[in-house]
């Protein structure tokens, strides 16, 4: 089983796909804005997620510049169904009507909803 990444992995991740490649010192100044977390901590994280295979490094100067080597989507698409089968046994319409009748969801949020769901059908109905 493929391993996947932390959720603190997973946050040097986003920044990273929003961004594009970044150093260590770049990754520390978002990190820092919203958490305290010493640079040497950041480093070492990041150099795990390479050795992991998360992150690739190239010599930039005296430092190194980072990129992802996963995909967002995969890995989105991934932490989603881990989650769902772990709190919904996998059902998908258990973890809609969890989230329609935990808030109040607004009559925008419904459109949306039902918009997205049309064109998922329509897809489904092109496929052979």
């Amino acid at each position: 089983m493929k391993q996947e990444p932390t959720d603190g992995e997973l946050e040097i991740l986003q920044l990273i796909w929003k961004h594009g490649p970044m150093t260590v010192r770049q990754i520390h100044d978002h990190l820092s804005r919203e958490k305290q977390t010493g640079y040497t901590t950041t480093l070492k994280m990041m150099q795990i997620m390479a050795d992991k295979g998360f992150l690739g490094r190239k010599i930039k100067g005296r430092g190194h510049l980072y990129h992802a080597l996963v995909s967002e989507k995969r890995t989105t698409q991934n932490r989603l169904d881990a989650f769902l089968d772990a709190t919904f046994g996998g059902s998908a319409s258990r973890l809609v009507m969890q989230l329609l009748g935990s808030k109040n969801t607004s009559e925008e949020e419904l459109a949306r909803i039902r918009e997205i769901l049309d064109e998922y059908e329509e897809q489904k109905t092109k496929q052979p």
